[in-house]
């Protein structure tokens, strides 16, 4: 398995621990305009728990393979956060501005990837 299918399972794994709902992994590396190898997208309550979720990815991502993100953007107000690992990006919204936005669909040519159950 390539380090960047590693780090996308570990983000997906930490969101899960922390109740995340309705998580994705989405392969990109066939489509030759994905900004990223991996999309992790996930949704969060409120913005309180889309904090904890993004804070979860960084912690158990850092303690797993050192990488710090190498830009996180939304993590003030809460309602997307993008974390930006270069071959893996991390997305964390609350349910509305997912439902507005749906990356889901707009990426729904890359293949999903289930999370392990544990």
């Amino acid at each position: 398995m390539k380090e960047s299918e590693v780090l996308a399972r570990l983000a997906a794994q930490a969101i899960d621990d922390k109740k995340g709902s309705d998580i994705a992994i989405l392969d990109l590396r066939k489509i030759p305009s994905a900004p990223a190898e991996f999309f992790v997208i996930a949704s969060g309550n409120v913005p309180s728990h889309v904090s904890a979720l993004s804070d979860a990815v960084h912690e158990v991502v850092k303690k797993a393979t050192g990488l710090n993100p190498s830009k996180v953007e939304g993590y003030n107000n809460a309602e997307w956060i993008l974390m930006d690992y270069f071959d893996v990006v991390v997305h964390i919204f609350q349910k509305e501005k997912r439902e507005f936005y749906r990356l889901d669909q707009l990426w729904d040519d890359g293949n999903r990837i289930e999370l392990s159950s544990k």
